[in-house]
This record gives C-alpha cells, sequence and structure tokens, in this order.
C-alpha cells in the first residue's frame, strides 16, 4: 500500500471502480465503463493509477468457492503481549506463511490473528511456541468450525442493485468433488500455473498468461472462463479500507445459543458492514469483523443491529493497526514455518 496516501478518501469515481473489481475482479474496462456509465478511455485510466501506487489490488482469494462452509483447517488466535513486547511478536508472527491476517487492538498489548492447521492437529505454534515465549502474557486458540462470511465476499456500498448485478459474473455451477490442493482444490498444470500467475495480480492479460504458461492465448481464455463458471477463480481487491471512508475497523467476539447459532451467523454475513464471520469453537461461537465510517456507525452496530439475534454476550475490540493482511494461496503441506522466537 502506498504510505504517503492512506489517509484520504478515494473519489466517487473512484470508490465505485473498486466496488466493480469487487463484483469482477477481471472486469475489462469496457464493461465497467458501460454499468458505470464513463468513458472506457478514464476508466483505464484510473485503473491504472489506482495499482500502480499500490492503492488496490486484485488477487486470487485463498478460499476457493467450492470448499465454502468447511474451515480448511484454521485457527482464531487471541493473544495478549506484554508491554513493551508487543513488535516483537507481531513480527515473528508476520514472518509465518501460515498466519495471513494479524490486527493489533487500539488496547495496544492484544493481537487477533488468524492461523492455518491440519484440522485436529496439535498445532506446534500454541502447543509450543506461544507457551515457551516470555513475551506472551497469554493466549487463546479456537478452531474455526464454519465460515459464513468471507473478505472475498464483502462490498463497498457504493452501487445500486442494478449496477452491482450486472457486473456480477453468474453463480458458479458447483465443481464436481474437488480434492484440497495449494489453493483448496486440485489443479491440473495448465490450471496450477494460472493461479500461481495471478495469484499476486487477478488482472494479469490473458496474452500474458499465455506466455507464461505455455499455451495458446485461446487455450487460456476458455480455461479462464470454465474456472470461474466452477468457482475455482475467486479475485479479492485488495485496499485500505480508510481509503473507502471507512477507518474504523471492530472485531466481535459473540456467545449465540446453539438454536440460533446459524441463523444469527447468516444475518451478520448478509449486514453490509460485515466483512468476516464465522463460528468456532471456545466460550465466544460466533466472531465477526466489520468496517464502520465512525464511532457512531459501530454504536449503532451494537444497539440495533444486534438486537434480537440470540446474542447473549458480546465483546468488541476496536482495531488500531491491521500488521498483516495476505490473501494467497495456503502454503503447501511439509513447509515448517518459522518459530516465534523465545526471548527470556
Amino acid at each position: 500500500m502506498a504510505r504517503g496516501s492512506t489517509d484520504s478518501v478515494l473519489g466517487a469515481t473512484d470508490q465505485r471502480l473498486v466496488a466493480a473489481l469487487q463484483c469482477d475482479g477481471r472486469v475489462t474496462a469496457e464493461r465497467a465503463a458501460g454499468v458505470l456509465g464513463l468513458g472506457a478511455a478514464a476508466v483505464r485510466r484510473r485503473l491504472h493509477a489506482l495499482t500502480a501506487d499500490g492503492t488496490l489490488r486484485v488477487v486470487v482469494s485463498p478460499v476457493a468457492r467450492p470448499r465454502r462452509g468447511g474451515s480448511a483447517g484454521a485457527l482464531f488466535l487471541r493473544i495478549r503481549v506484554l508491554r513493551g513486547r508487543l513488535d516483537q511478536i507481531v513480527a515473528a508472527l508476520a514472518a509465518r506463511e501460515d498466519i495471513p491476517f494479524i490486527d493489533v487492538t487500539t488496547a495496544g498489548d492484544e493481537v487477533f490473528a488468524v492461523a492455518r492447521t491440519e484440522p485436529g492437529s496439535r498445532d506446534r505454534l500454541v502447543f509450543r511456541q506461544l507457551p515457551a515465549t516470555s513475551a506472551v502474557e497469554s493466549w487463546e486458540s479456537a478452531t474455526i468450525l464454519h465460515v459464513f462470511r468471507l473478505t472475498s465476499e464483502w462490498r463497498h456500498q457504493v452501487l445500486d442493485p442494478a449496477e452491482r448485478a450486472a457486473l456480477t459474473p453468474l453463480d458458479p455451477a458447483p465443481a464436481a468433488a474437488p480434492s484440497p490442493g495449494p489453493y483448496g482444490i486440485e489443479a491440473d498444470a495448465l490450471e496450477q500455473c494460472l493461479l500461481d500467475a495471478l495469484a499476486p495480480d487477478a488482472r494479469m492479460p490473458a496474452a500474458a498468461l499465455a506466455a507464461r504458461c505455455g499455451h495458446p492465448e485461446s487455450t487460456v481464455r476458455r480455461r479462464l472462463a470454465r474456472m470461474a463458471a466452477e468457482g475455482r477463480l475467486v479475485t479479492q481487491v485488495v485496499v485500505d479500507p480508510r481509503r473507502l471512508g471507512l477507518p474504523i475497523e471492530a472485531k466481535f467476539l459473540l456467545r449465540v445459543a446453539p438454536d440460533h447459532l446459524d441463523a444469527t451467523g447468516r444475518a451478520l454475513a448478509a449486514h453490509p458492514a460485515v466483512h468476516g464471520a464465522f463460528a468456532t469453537s471456545g466460550p465466544s461461537n460466533l466472531h465477526a469483523a466489520a468496517y464502520f465510517p465512525d464511532l457512531e456507525a459501530l454504536y449503532g452496530f451494537l444497539s440495533r443491529d444486534l438486537t434480537g439475534l440470540g446474542i447473549t454476550h458480546v465483546e468488541t475490540a476496536v482495531v488500531g493497526h491491521a500488521a498483516k493482511r495476505t490473501p494467497g494461496p495456503v502454503p503447501l503441506p511439509g513447509r515448517r514455518p518459522p518459530e516465534v522466537a523465545a526471548e527470556r
């Protein structure tokens, strides 16, 4: 992300382009222009400017849609750190490929993270490394049991329903019994090459993909269309929410009665502010994350939107710093992540 511009809110046209890319990360400038009532040349210029200065990136989402509803093996971590040792722990966690998301709360001594792991395993980080680290005061881990809303599914609310529908591809047909692989699916050589190439830049042109993967451009275009139709190519827009006028991010740790859990999770997933919602093990059995334009909107969410959902307890943590957000492929099996240094 370009550091010098993170405090300024994007103009209305740029925000609408971001929302268009959320609907379809590979949408052409011509199609976006037609739906949004803009000139194609202007759209190309603005998209180039937004990507060139690091304001946004379009990447391949780490979670493929055929695994929808499953956790693919992930832990939600809550780590309390001794005062003065926060930077050390955050740096050690951020160096690990198996931890894609790290948030530091405004409390200044608390870290939330998501760690990929083998379901049901005695995770090395939780059982050995965190206990051996003197800078860690306490920690909690919860297994993610069910995903209601993924970050890649969140949509910035600046398009009307007709515009969003016109830009969103048809719902993908379910893939036939996919097997887990580095991207959550089993891919042949061409598909794997395309996913690897698109992971950091999902808007790479078909001609460039054809040259990289050694196949005719027509073959690449057909395969991309098939992957998208089967839900095997899901894109995600990476953009600082502050640039969208949403400077407040909050995490919610909720306790919900079992007979309300599924309905409450679905209700949260449908809320326009919520960009993540999942059921977990542990005393807080439903976790959510949301963006807000200000603290008053956060208060309204707590005092109005969470009522009547069977929630018996709410704990709110405001994010002070998003230390790591890494969309990308799940690390290949067998690669051991670096240790969290046990400084004594």
